[in-house]
């Protein structure tokens, strides 16, 4: 384990146990400087992992800190995020905005990823919800096909495809998805093939 991972691993065990400890690290996200909010990000990320209802209630301090300027900030909340729809998508749905503005970063990859993972699993909670992300999504297949973070976003678009789609999302994704369905190569043509019979 890695000093960033242990020291982010202690944070958060001790945020777990202690309430006061729990608050100075949600304020740090807020008040604290990059490296503070850094740290801050790291370590709820792994409460998320581990006791997710704990931030539940929070929701809102994370959407907001999704604006801040660091990329490691942005992306492991936009990942505490992804984990957090299945405790509350009404209110994660408020950082779509956020993750709108992290989808189109043009400097991190990671923040991309996390971004499109994020409004993947938002999206396939109801058929409005597909709708509401849908157009970002599509506009994100269409201009980062072939990157390098691609072959992981195609994970998320999978599991995306197993969702509760509107019946016009689902069409649309198929139309998106038929070409590499059809002419792609190895992995990129079995994840489509796996999203096209997901949809049917």
């Amino acid at each position: 384990m890695t000093d960033r991972n242990n020291n982010a691993t202690l944070l958060a065990e001790g945020a777990i146990s202690d309430e006061k400890k729990f608050g100075e690290l949600l304020a740090m996200l807020e008040t604290g400087g990059r490296r503070a909010r850094q740290h801050a990000a790291s370590a709820i990320y792994v409460i998320a992992k581990t006791e997710p209802k704990m931030l539940v209630d929070h929701i809102d301090v994370l959407v907001d800190s999704l604006n801040r300027p660091e990329a490691q900030t942005r992306w492991e909340l936009l990942e505490t995020m992804t984990l957090l729809v299945d405790h509350d998508a009404r209110t994660c749905a408020k950082a779509i905005p956020e993750a709108e503005s992290s989808l189109f970063d043009e400097d991190s990859g990671p923040v991309r990823l996390g971004a499109m993972k994020f409004l993947c699993k938002l999206g396939a909670t109801t058929a409005n919800r597909s709708e509401k992300v849908w157009p970002l999504i599509d506009e994100a297949i269409q201009c980062y096909h072939g990157d390098l973070e691609f072959n992981d976003m195609l994970t998320a678009l999978v599991n995306f495809s197993k969702g509760k789609l509107s019946d016009e999302v689902k069409v649309e994704f198929a139309e998106r998805m038929h070409f590499d369905a059809m002419n792609g190569k190895g992995t990129l043509k079995k994840r489509a093939q796996a999203i096209l019979e997901n949809l049917e």
